[in-house]
């Protein structure tokens, strides 16, 4: 949904901006807003920010001499509803000091003039703080538009590709794979059909499984062409890292290596994951959450015992070394959330100090204790907290700095939408570049003409 479809279905806006307390005194009063809500959605957030976040910094900031008063104000709505809420605010010169929004909103909320980069009405410390020394310039991405900074990453995530350590031994396949070629992944699902495996790779594809075939799928294999779906003001059409993709797509499905029926159904995803902990998968590329909440052997959804004995991950590869976006070898795809400070903030200096506070090491590993443990912006942190677990270290330490974001520009979900439709059509049986042309054509319905393609 755009932001201006957002404000014409908008119901309830968030509380106005901090204000200075009546009778001229020297109180300050901030106002934090996320879509998270004690005992409902993200409520280890919530509880984090009202008693941790929130008590830690007024007492910090009375150490310093400062009167400040912190209040939360909670959403536990679907992300669209939080959207049209935040977006009325914003519009109206409302909304809190310090509020949480999706990444893959920042393009969009910064040329309706509802964000600003931060450095023009915070100042200079916007762009001195220590903490953007230790976030990857891949992850500081994330936060920004048209290369400046306008929020702070909160957390993000990885693809990498898992695969099954028993089905690879019985394929002569080494436990310790590494493809460094799209070449090297067919030749090992070849193997793994070849020893009986069932599905020897799961690659999403179609629109069944929706935004999850963009970027556990198109987008990061897209990035391992050498391409991007939208770059330099331009969206990429038939050219020939979509071709290639496509024909990568053609002959996973089209040669029996993967199950094009699992990509038509509605629970294709949900399947394929079952799939792959029942042992009927050899090689699946997927995020993070995978091995943190699918087949985590206590808490995931497919638990598997042996994951961490059987559950091997690799990076992703280029096409062929070097032949990646920014001449990578490897590369991945990201989401995640970022935070920012209201441009319409009575106290902007102060609502900045607040955000950097929540980002701060001491907050991070607050917030990650006691089995909310996820992947921080920061590389200190992640250092410390993700010790324990080596895929999550893996990814923070390998992946993060090679990976890739989606377009934050309102029309992105059409683009992807048809990106996941020419998907469908390779996986139905249409020739690559039949399929790319097809989408070229759709996509010059859906960016306004040909002139906003690059093929």
């Amino acid at each position: 949904m755009s932001v201006v479809a957002a404000i014409a279905a908008a119901g309830l806006g968030l509380a106005a901006c901090g204000q200075s307390s009546g009778g001229g005194g020297d109180t300050v009063e901030l106002t934090i807003a996320a879509n998270a809500i004690a005992g409902g959605k993200n409520s280890a957030s919530a509880e984090h920010i009202t008693k941790w976040v929130i008590p830690k910094f007024e007492e910090a900031q009375k150490a310093k001499g400062k009167d400040v008063t912190v209040k939360f104000v909670p959403s536990g709505v679907d992300d669209e509803q939080y959207k049209t809420k935040l977006s009325l605010d914003l519009k109206s010169g409302k909304g809190a000091d310090v509020f949480d929004f999706d990444s893959i909103w920042v393009g969009e909320f910064a040329e309706a003039g509802y964000v600003k980069p931060l450095s023009e009405f915070v100042g200079p410390e916007a762009d001195s703080w220590d903490g953007w020394a230790q976030i990857p310039g891949a992850v500081q991405e994330m936060a920004s538009f048209n290369g400046k900074k306008y929020a702070l990453p909160v957390g993000t995530d990885g693809r990498v590709l898992y695969f099954n350590k028993t089905l690879f031994a019985k394929a002569g396949l080494p436990a310790d794979w590494q493809p460094t070629s799209w070449q090297e992944i067919l030749d090992a699902s070849a193997k793994l059909k070849s020893a009986g495996v069932p599905v020897p790779i799961q690659l999403n594809a179609g629109t069944a499984m929706g935004e999850a075939t963009s970027m556990q799928g198109a987008l990061p294999l897209l990035a391992g062409a050498g391409g991007e779906v939208q770059q330099d003001g331009k969206w990429s059409g038939a050219s020939q890292p979509v071709k290639d993709v496509l024909g990568l797509y053609q002959k996973i499905y089209g040669g029996g290596l993967g199950d094009p029926k699992l990509q038509q159904e509605a629970k294709g995803r949900d399947k394929s994951f079952q799939q792959f902990a029942e042992g009927e998968v050899g090689i699946l590329l997927e995020g993070d959450y995978f091995w943190r909440s699918v087949v985590n052997p206590k808490t995931g959804v497919a638990p598997m015992a042996d994951r961490d004995q059987n559950v091997g991950y690799a990076m992703i590869p280029a096409i062929e070394p070097g032949k990646g976006i920014r001449g990578q070898d490897f590369v991945s795809m990201s989401g995640g959330g970022v935070r920012t400070v209201n441009p319409n903030s009575a106290h902007p200096k102060e609502a900045f100090e607040l955000l950097t506070f929540m980002l701060s090491p001491d907050a991070l590993r607050e917030e990650t204790k006691d089995g909310n443990m996820r992947i921080t912006p920061r590389t200190d942190v992640n250092k410390e907290i993700l010790a324990g677990d080596p895929l999550l270290t893996f990814v923070s330490e390998k992946v993060l700095p090679v990976t890739a974001y989606r377009p934050p520009l309102a029309v992105y979900p059409q683009v992807s939408v048809a990106l996941q439709e020419a998907t469908a059509a390779i996986v139905s049986g249409t020739a690559p570049d039949q399929a790319a042309a097809d989408y070229q054509k759709k996509l010059e319905g859906i960016v306004g003409g040909a002139g906003n393609i690059a093929s």
